[in-house]
C-alpha cells in the first residue's frame, strides 16, 4: 500500500536460500520431503484455506505474525506477552484440545489425496506427470526469479541490513532441516524433520511450562528462546530496547482478537508466514500457494476494516 516492496523482496530472498539449501539436501539423499509435516498424501484444502485467511486477518489486527510478535517481545514490547499468550492457548487448544475435533472432523475431513501414494510435493507431481529433471529445473528457475527480484531494486543493494537479514532467515530454515532431518536423524530423536515455524511451537511451549517442564527440550521450542533472545540481544546493541504496553482497551481488544484468529489459524493453516511462507515453500510442498495466497487476502481484509473502515474501499480499489 506504501509503494515499497523491499522487504516482499527480502521474504523472496530468504526463500530463494531456503529452497536452494532444502532441495540440495533432497537432491543428495540427505533429506526426504515426505519425512516433513508439510508433505502430506492428502491435501487439506479446506482447514489450510480457512486457516491461513484466519492467520493473515489476525496478523493485520495485530500488527504483525507470530514470528514478529516473538521480535517485539524481545525489545520490550509487553503488548506480545499478552498476544502470545494467548496466541499459544488458543494453538494448542486447536492443535489438541478442545478445538482439535472441529480441526480434524470437519475441516480436515475436506482434503485432496495424492494419486498413488504420491508425495504432496510439486517435484514429486511433476516427476510423476513425466517432466524430466523437474525438482531440479524448477528450484533453478524459481531461485533464479526470486535473487532476480532483489538485484533489481537498487534500494536493496544500499540496505546491507535488509539484505543481511534475509539471508540469515533463509539460512536458518535450511539448518533447521539439517539439524532435524540429517544431523540427529541416526539418533532417532525427532520423529519427523522440522524447520522454522512459529505457530505450534508456541502453543507446545505454553502447555510445557505449565505441565510438562521436560517437553521445553525441543527445537521447536528452542527457537522461539533464540528469536527472542536475539531480538533482545539486537535492541541492546541498537539503543532500541524500551517497554511498550496497550495505549487504551480498544487497541488491546484489538490485538486479542487477533491472537486468537493467528493461534487457531495458524494451527488449521499448518504453519505461520514462515513455516507456511518460507519452510513449506523450500520444500515444495503443495500446501504452500495455498496457504500464502490465504494469508494474503485475510491481510488485505483486515487492512482494509483497520485503514478504510469497510472493504468498501477495498472493493472500490478492484
Amino acid at each position: 500500500m506504501g509503494g515499497d516492496t523491499r522487504r516482499l523482496r527480502i521474504f523472496g530472498l530468504a526463500l530463494a536460500i531456503a529452497l536452494a539449501g532444502a532441495q540440495s539436501l533432497v537432491g543428495l539423499g540427505l533429506l526426504d520431503p515426505a519425512n516433513s509435516t508439510y508433505v502430506q498424501p492428502a491435501l487439506p484444502w479446506l482447514s489450510i484455506a480457512v486457516g491461513s485467511v484466519m492467520f493473515g486477518l489476525g496478523m493485520a489486527l495485530v500488527g504483525t505474525c507470530s514470528f514478529g510478535s516473538l521480535v517485539r517481545l524481545g525489545s520490550g514490547d509487553l503488548r506480545s506477552l499478552i498476544v502470545m499468550m494467548v496466541f499459544g492457548a488458543v494453538a494448542y487448544a486447536t492443535l489438541r484440545g478442545m478445538l482439535a475435533p472441529v480441526r480434524i472432523e470437519v475441516l480436515e475431513k475436506a482434503a485432496w489425496p495424492m494419486p498413488g501414494g504420491l508425495k504432496g510435493d510439486l517435484g514429486s507431481v511433476l516427476a510423476y506427470l513425466g517432466v524430466p529433471y523437474s525438482r531440479l529445473g524448477l528450484t533453478a528457475a524459481a531461485v533464479a526469479a526470486l535473487v532476480a527480484a532483489v538485484a533489481v531494486d537498487p534500494r536493496l543493494r544500499r540496505s546491507p541490513r535488509l539484505l543481511v537479514a534475509g539471508a540469515t532467515l533463509g539460512f536458518g530454515v535450511v539448518a533447521g532441516w539439517w539439524v532435524t532431518g540429517v544431523a540427529v536423524d541416526a539418533f532417532d530423536r525427532i520423529p519427523r524433520a522440522q524447520s522454522l515455524t512459529f505457530v505450534s511451537p508456541v502453543g507446545r511451549a505454553l502447555y510445557a511450562v505449565l505441565s510438562a517442564p521436560a517437553a521445553l527440550l525441543e527445537f521447536g521450542i528452542g527457537t522461539l528462546v533464540g528469536v527472542t533472545f536475539g531480538s533482545f540481544l539486537s535492541a541492546l546493541y541498537d539503543r532500541e530496547f524500551r517497554w511498550e504496553a496497550f495505549d487504551d482497551d480498544r487497541e488491546m481488544r484489538r490485538h486479542l482478537v487477533g491472537a486468537v484468529l493467528m493461534g487457531g489459524g495458524g494451527v488449521l493453516a499448518g504453519g505461520c508466514t514462515i513455516g507456511q511462507g518460507i519452510s513449506a515453500g523450500s520444500m515444495m510442498a503443495l500446501s504452500w500457494p495455498l496457504a500464502i495466497a490465504g494469508m494474503m487476502i485475510g491481510a488485505r481484509i483486515g487492512i482494509a476494516f483497520l485503514m478504510e473502515g469497510s472493504l468498501r474501499g477495498l472493493l472500490q480499489r478492484r
